[in-house]
């Protein structure tokens, strides 16, 4: 542990000032001096105790750099030049330090050593010259910063302003003009309410969400590689833009791929759909106004045909299962009504209920005559002397009367016709006339269910219109040469900025 002082020194040093440089008896004293222990093998004894100030520290230290000494310490460097045999307290130890000073001092030959930058004599300036000194530096800044935004503005006109004037030149006068010819049209369906629909169908009819799907699949198709080729090989389409009279960025090479065609397809067309109107707006453009209005007339076609297409299986497979339905009950009715027909024919009955109807009356007409005649009978017998041949004819008549009465009642259970009972007859007619019925009724139902799929395949249908007509324009749409300029230019300045920000900030981090 290091002792303490036992005074401090309260006046500063001169004795290294330099000439013509006056410390005022003011001046704020030095820092604690350093209490330094003798050397073991110090050839310049100090006394036991030694007291020394910073900056004799500092200008020892500077002593041994400059001798090629290699320290750690200001007090390690006091040793090592002890060591050496050298005072690193003399003076003139100290004036070799000071440019112009150190007479002809010996300094022993050590190993060289490069040369250390002396320290900068301190100059003492009046107002005219430190006038002249901050004119001068102001010159030197205003001369750099000139020489930086030279730099800067050399750099904008290459990275920036050149390609922006390049981009200038072929939208004013190289680009071949473009003419986009615009349509809209709706896909609408057919009044719910005047097809007997209700529900959320009559909820959302009239609106762009009934026939949202639909117009979404259509606009997907406008701009499928399937409609593409249908114009393709309609109207041309790859060999109108493959024009030598196109310039070359827009034109379609002739050794171009079907890839490469599809993709101009692309950019030649759009396409939006507004889901709160339901309008499908639609934009084409080619190098001849006509040969534009024709692409969209195609394409306005292929849509009506996409739209169609979308719903004839749902309305075929609609009116396919009720007119199959129709047929099949119209079927099974006319066979009952055969079946009806043959009993008839072989039982050689029309009506089951009025041959019954007749028996029961022919029943009731004998059995009203065998009663007259029994009660003839009766009042013949009931004579003293009856006539014998009334009485015989009476007997006759009975027994003729209750013959038929027998077989009229035997042809109800027993047979009428080849041995077919009426009952029989009256059962077999019945079931056949009540199928019959039911297959009526279910022909009815039959006939109700296809007309109603008439109706819904009717509500199914779409239909394509088209408020706003293409029509072939008399200006060149494209290019708006003032408006790709400008936004050339942000584009050329937002690519310099961000390369610029992005170096700056590297060069930052590669110097920190």
């Amino acid at each position: 542990m290091m002792p303490k002082a036992l005074k401090y020194r309260i006046r500063p040093d001169t004795s290294f000032a330099p000439q013509g440089v006056t410390i005022p008896p003011d001046a704020t004293p030095p820092p604690e001096p350093t209490v330094l222990a003798p050397a073991a093998n110090d050839p310049h004894p100090a006394p036991e105790t030694e007291e020394v100030t910073g900056r004799q520290l500092r200008m020892a230290r500077r002593i041994a750099q400059k001798h090629g000494l290699e320290v750690s310490s200001d007090q390690e460097a006091v040793e090592a030049l002890r060591a050496r045999g050298i005072d690193p307290f003399s003076r003139e130890n100290m004036l070799q330090l000071i440019p112009g000073q150190g007479g002809g001092a010996q300094v022993p030959a050590l190993a060289p050593e490069p040369p250390l930058p002396a320290e900068p004599k301190p100059v003492t300036l009046d107002g005219d010259r430190r006038a002249s000194e901050i004119v001068k530096i102001q010159r030197d800044i205003a001369r750099r910063r000139k020489r930086r935004l030279a730099l800067l503005g050399l750099r904008l006109a290459f990275f920036v302003g050149l390609p922006t004037l390049i981009a200038g030149v072929y939208y004013y006068a190289l680009a071949t003009p473009m003419y986009a010819t615009k349509s809209e049209f709706v896909i609408q369906q057919a009044d719910i309410a005047s097809a007997g629909g209700a529900g959320l169908g009559g909820l959302f009819s009239g609106t762009g969400f009934a026939t949202q799907t639909d117009s979404i699949a259509v606009q997907g198709y406008l701009l499928s590689r399937e409609a593409f080729q249908r114009l393709d090989a309609e109207l041309g389409f790859s060999a109108h833009f493959a024009d030598p009279s196109i310039d070359a960025l827009q034109r379609l090479d002739a050794d171009s791929t079907q890839q490469d065609a599809y993709e101009l397809y692309q950019r030649m067309v759009e396409i939006g759909y507004d889901p709160t109107e339901g309008v499908i707006k639609m934009e084409v453009v080619a190098a001849d106004p006509q040969i534009s209005a024709q692409f969209s007339h195609a394409l306005i076609g292929y849509a009506e045909e996409q739209v169609d297409q979308l719903t004839s299986r749902l309305r075929a497979d609609q009116m396919e299962g009720a007119i199959e339905s129709f047929e099949a009950a119209e079927a099974r009715m006319l066979a009952a009504q055969a079946r009806v027909v043959d009993l008839q024919e072989q039982l050689g009955v029309v009506s089951a209920d009025a041959e019954l109807s007749n028996r029961y009356s022919q029943i009731s007409a004998i059995e009203t005559e065998l009663r007259a005649e029994r009660l003839d009978l009766d009042q013949l017998r009931a004579n003293a002397r009856p006539n014998a041949s009334r009485v015989e004819i009476a007997e006759r008549n009975i027994a003729t009367l209750e013959a038929e009465l027998a077989e009229l009642r035997a042809g109800l259970t027993e047979g009428l016709n080849a041995d077919v009972s009426l009952a029989r007859v009256t059962a077999e007619l019945g079931v056949a006339q009540m199928d019959l019925q039911t297959r009526q009724l279910l022909l009815q139902q039959a006939a109700q269910q296809q007309e109603t799929a008439r109706i819904e395949a009717n509500r199914q249908v779409r239909y394509l219109s088209t408020p706003v007509a293409p029509l072939a324009p008399d200006e060149a749409t494209y290019p708006r040469s003032f408006e790709n300029t400008l936004l050339a230019f942000l584009i050329f300045s937002g690519i310099y900025l961000m390369v610029s920000l992005t170096a700056a900030i590297l060069r930052e981090q590669v110097s920190g």
